[in-house]
Formats: structure tokens, sequence, C-alpha cells
């Protein structure tokens, strides 16, 4: 580590890590928006509905919520080399088994399990955390982040290609069972090529699992409260799925799911009381404290960027088709222009929350998106098509900015529980991005923008009031029981 320049061509050291690592992100956000591209012949040779079609997407992203949280847990217990490894090769084999799928029901369970393919972003973010110092990490993050978060994209150009190379009524099968297969390998590679920490450093891990430790009552309070969304989303979805949306859930079923949910949440904060309920009869050391309203702040800053990247992209480009005169295949890939925007907007927003400031460049990065919201309201068939696409890219690139100060900022609250916190506002992502498509479905297109915009606005103002910069230093405890300062600036 007393090398400290930034290579990034090179190979070796922490930048091989950072390589290996986007591109196993990469793979994991290619497998896991495989479907997309080819749903069409899916939905041809399936003979699906539109409601169908719709719970196959809705199904994709309904398991990530709860599995980042699992995963976070698991990464800081068991380690990125391992965990990562894991992620893919399951992955894969669930990627393979939706290629073979011959009912809807098939495709249905193999999709739904796939969402745990999303999980895999949080691996990288306690690994990457692990070989950067802290000067370096939102750059380092942004770039794992953004490179890795364009598989989705490389999945729409490449996938239908491969499947008509293949050819025939199954190629869109061979082309996604391809992507599994290439999880599988690259798994291996990553696990050869891999340390968890560089040689001599010392991996922390927390002192219990099953919930992230909290050190006082306020936190205690607020951990709780903060994961009452995570479950509020699982119970939209299913809500979503059955018989006063979808339809694709009888009545039955819809409150058995509600029930389960609701035994999960039980699960949950009795777990969390077991892992906490110290801090009602006896103060946690003021060395191992450290502020869990950082976590919940940066869990709603995830959510109003990345969660309303989902409701976006997802919308985009029949917006673009419905406002002006233009292809389906123009209309496409100018929607396509927001998600690109992750090659440099994370990397941007990690490399300026690195050298001005965790806290001003996120507020900066709110604001942004809040002020390119308001302005996309105002789009219209009246527009300038080029204005038009040049306003989304600009608000695009704040909402990217903001992804990556939220991740500069992730590796600096507690290192031993980096893994659940990245884990926790990934989830939170998911969330806003349930909760936002459900908006858009209530309200037309402009109010909708005009909502992404006042729901940044407000958690800019929660930021302004209540978030800190790093501390100097954080302390762990290391294997022996002596505390280690570490330095965090």
């Amino acid at each position: 580590m007393s090398d400290t320049s930034f290579r990034f061509l090179s190979f070796v050291g922490r930048i091989k890590v950072l390589h290996l690592s986007w591109v196993a992100f990469f793979i994991s956000f290619l497998v896991w928006f495989n479907h997309a591209p080819l749903m069409s012949s899916i939905r041809d040779q399936f003979g699906l509905s539109a409601s169908e079609v719709n719970t196959l997407l809705l199904l994709n992203v309904a398991l990530t919520i709860p599995a980042r949280i699992l995963i976070g847990m698991l990464v800081d217990a068991l380690g990125p080399r391992r965990v990562y490894s894991l992620v893919l090769v399951v992955s894969g084999l669930l990627c393979i088994a939706f290629s073979l799928s011959t009912t809807f029901e098939q495709l249905a369970v193999t999709r739904f399990l796939l969402g745990f393919v999303g999980a895999g972003f949080v691996v990288g973010i306690r690994l990457i955390s692990e070989w950067f110092p802290a000067k370096e990490l939102g750059l380092a993050e942004g770039i794992y982040g953004g490179w890795g978060n364009f598989g989705a994209a490389f999945a729409g150009l490449s996938l239908p290609a491969l499947a008509l190379w293949f050819g025939g009524d199954n190629g869109w099968r061979w082309a996604v069972g391809t992507t599994g297969v290439i999880a599988i390998i690259y798994a291996a590679v990553f696990f050869i090529l891999v340390r968890d920490t560089p040689k001599g450093s010392t991996y922390f891990k927390p002192k219990r699992g099953g919930a992230m430790e909290v050190t006082s009552k306020g936190d205690f309070v607020l951990y709780v409260v903060m994961n009452l969304p995570l479950f509020f989303a699982l119970a939209l979805i299913v809500w979503q799925l059955g018989p006063y949306k979808l339809g694709m859930l009888g009545a039955p079923t819809t409150y058995l799911l509600y029930g389960a949910i609701g035994v999960m949440a039980a699960v949950q904060f009795l777990r969390i009381w077991q892992i906490n309920g110290h801090v009602f009869q006896r103060p946690v050391p003021a060395f191992d404290r450290y502020p869990f309203k950082q976590v919940a702040l940066l869990n709603l800053v995830y959510m109003a960027s990345f969660g309303s990247e989902l409701a976006v992209v997802s919308m985009l480009p029949l917006y673009f088709l419905d406002t002006f005169d233009i292809s389906p295949m123009l209309a496409g890939m100018l929607g396509g222009s927001f998600a690109l925007m992750n090659l440099f907007g994370r990397p941007g927003g990690g490399y300026l929350a690195d050298r001005y400031g965790r806290k001003l460049i996120t507020i900066l990065m709110l604001a942004g998106i809040a002020v390119g919201y308001f302005f996309m309201a105002r789009i219209d068939s009246s527009w300038p098509l080029p204005l038009a696409v040049t306003l989304v890219v600009l608000c695009s690139i704040f909402v990217q900015g903001g992804c990556g100060a939220v991740y500069a900022s992730v590796p600096l609250v507690k290192r031993r529980l980096t893994g659940q916190v990245a884990g926790m506002a990934g989830a939170y992502g998911n969330v806003g991005g349930v909760v936002f498509l459900v908006v858009l479905a209530l309200v037309p297109s402009d109010q909708f923008f005009l909502v992404l915009g006042a729901i940044a606005l407000a958690i800019m103002s929660l930021v302004m009031i209540f978030m800190d910069e790093p501390d100097p230093q954080t302390s762990e405890v290391m294997p022996d029981g002596s505390v280690r300062m570490i330095d965090v600036t």
C-alpha cells in the first residue's frame, strides 16, 4: 500500500482488485437484466399477456431488497472473495435454469430467484474499501459502481444480436444461457485472483451476525424505523401482483404472502433486539460508537438517486416516444442515454467527494437532481428534441454523481460493518425504484418528475442539517482485544 498513485491502466495491487471487481459487478448486472432486451421473443414463444410480462419485470427486482441485506451480512462475516464467487455461481446456475424454462411458472420462479444476483453490488463495496485509502475511495467505488452498472446497458446492446446469431426460436435461450456460463467461469477467475485484503491487513468482522450493530438508544430506535420501508416495499410488490392490480396472485396467496412478510419483519426486529438490546442496559464505550444517522441519511440519498434512476430508466423510452414524433428505436436509444452516464457520473461524484468533502458534494448532487427533475417536468412536444435530450443527460449526471457520493461515504461509517451499511443503502435504492414506479402508475409524467424533484429537495434539507463529515480516525477492535485507530481522511 506504499504506492499511492492511481494508475488506472495498471493490473497489479489494488488496481487489479478494482478491475476484477467491476468486471464481476458488470457480469452480475449482465445476468440480472439479460431478459429485458429479449422479452419480445420470450413473450411470443410463451404467448405471455401484458400482465405476465409486467410480473416477470417486477419479480426480477423483488428478491434484491432482502438479498442485499443478507449479502451485506455474509460479506462482513465471510469476506468478499468467497461471497462474490458464490453469488456468481448461484446466479449463473439460475440463469441457465431460466433459459431452460418451458412454462410461465418456471420463468416466474427462476426470474424471482435471479433477483439475488442484484445483491452482488454490495460485495465489491466492502472489497474496494479494504484496498483503497480514503482519499481515493470515492473514485474507486465510483468506477466499480459506474462501470459495473453498464452491464445492464451492455445486455441491451449485445444480447439481441447474440440471439440472432444463434438463430431460431430458441436463440434467446442460448443468449441467456451464455451469460450464465460466463458468470460461472468468472467466479473461478475471481476466487483464484482476488484477496480480501492487502497482505498484512486485518479483515475486521462484526461481533455478532444477523443484524447491524448500533451504539446508542436513539440509534436503536432509528434503526428499527429505517427497517420498516424495506418490508413496506415487499408488501407493495405483493399488492401489485395481487387481485387488485395485475391479478397474477389470488386473494388467499396474497394474504399468505402478507403474513410471511409480517413474520420476516417480526424475526428481524427480534434479532435487532438480541444484537443491540444491551444499549438500554449499559453504554457502549466511546471508542466503539458510530452515528447511525449517517447510515439513515445515506439510505435516503441512495433512494433519491439510484431509486429514481431505476424508475426513470423504465419509463423514459416510452416517454420520448409519446412526447416526440420519433421512431421506437430512436426512443429506446435516447432513453438508454440516462443509464449510459453511469460510466462517468458515478466515478465523477466519488472523485469530487474525495477532493471537496462528502457532505458538500452530496448536497450539490441532490440539488442538481432536484433542479434536473423540476425542469424535466416542463418538457413537452414544443421543446426541440436535442434540448430535451441534453437536459435528461445533465440530470442523469447528477443522479449518478449522487450514487458515487453515497458510496464514497459508506465505507467510512464503520469498517467492520461496511457490507451491512452498503447492503442497507443498496436495498433503499430498490425500495425507491418500487415506490417511484407505483407513483408513476398513479400520476402523469410531469407530476412524476415533480415528485422525484421534491423528494430530492427534502432529503437535501435533511443532509444539510444532520450529516457529518467522517471523523479523522475511526477505531476497530483487533482479534487480540486491542484497539486500533484507522485514518479515514
